[in-house]
């Protein structure tokens, strides 16, 4: 059982880490710019299998740091030559424009890598045991996985918090047009901001491809939690979808991990039901691709602001 519980733990901070960065993109770009972005699972997408053709030619390591570089240039060439003729049309014209974004990149990654899953994976010596617990193995990749994002989250609140370029942007959060009276470029900025996101989002596929599969259907199948972290955590909120990205991350994994239904747990806080019965009887585990969205209900049932989104007046 203590076996069960700290892997769970680490595995789920781990899925949890790695949705807060590919989160943290759409967070950043929405407060910024109130752009929802529909294509942003989309570059995750992108990063993992530009990593994988650049890792057969420069290796894994140079791949890491050029892949994102890479998918944050597109976002910015996606922003200036794009999104930003569509922005004077209203947000309705920018969810379409970003949604069919998506899937015209989904068609082109098929179309360049095919339909099936290709062979990303880390090199065979990060696959080295970091530790071993009773009996299992915890990878070294994985290890790196979650220093990685942690020092990613680090980097980005000193960035935010600390720096002349994070005032700037969180000056522009509400307070566009004097930045740009000032004398700063604030569409160059908006453009920055833009690249930088879908860098995180292109980081996050280079560290999610190995761990998952780098398959055309991998943005679909985050793409959703995104929104999920992001509404859940508060509309504009980086420690919001921070929280909240640990929340479900650790939420499912611990769910996959039980060996235990409904019925089983009715009945371990009392209550008297049959743990094989139609409603009684469905397992944890399968329930656990729910439960993102399960916690979005109550949150916008219960507190329609999220975790840590502010009021509007």
């Amino acid at each position: 059982m203590l076996e069960i519980i700290i892997f769970s733990t680490l595995n789920g901070i781990l899925y949890g880490l790695l949705l807060f960065m590919l989160s943290s993109g759409l967070t950043l770009i929405f407060s910024m710019m109130g752009v929802l972005n529909f294509a942003h699972a989309s570059f995750y997408m992108l990063g993992a299998y530009v990593a994988y053709s650049l890792g057969m030619v420069v290796g894994f390591w140079p791949a890491l740091f050029l892949a994102p570089l890479v998918v944050g240039l597109l976002g910015a060439l996606v922003e200036k030559y794009g999104l930003r003729r569509v922005h004077e049309n209203g947000h309705v014209a920018e969810l379409l424009f970003t949604f069919g974004l998506a899937y015209v990149i989904n068609e082109l990654v098929q179309l360049i890598w095919g339909p099936v899953s290709v062979a990303y994976r880390e090199p065979a010596y990060l696959r080295e045991p970091l530790f071993t617990l009773m009996g299992t193995d915890y990878s070294i990749f994985r290890g790196g996985v979650i220093l990685i994002s942690a020092l990613m989250l680090v980097a980005l609140w000193y960035l935010l918090k600390k720096t002349r370029v994070g005032l700037m942007v969180r000056a522009s959060l509400t307070h566009g047009n004097m930045v740009g009276h000032l004398g700063h470029n604030v569409p160059r900025l908006f453009m920055g901001v833009f690249g930088f996101g879908w860098a995180l989002a292109g980081l996050a596929g280079v560290m999610g491809g190995p761990l998952l599969a780098t398959e055309p259907g991998m943005a679909e199948s985050l793409g959703p939690i995104v929104f999920v972290v992001v509404v859940v955590g508060g509309m504009g909120s980086l420690l919001g979808a921070f929280y909240a990205s640990l929340l479900i991350g650790l939420i499912q994994t611990f769910f996959v991990a039980m060996n235990a239904s409904v019925g089983d747990l009715l009945n371990g806080i009392g209550m008297n039901v049959d743990p094989y019965g139609e409603i009684t009887g469905i397992t944890l585990a399968s329930l656990a691709p729910m439960t993102p969205f399960i916690l979005l209900v109550l949150i916008l049932i219960f507190r329609p602001r999220g975790l840590m989104g502010e009021l509007e007046p």
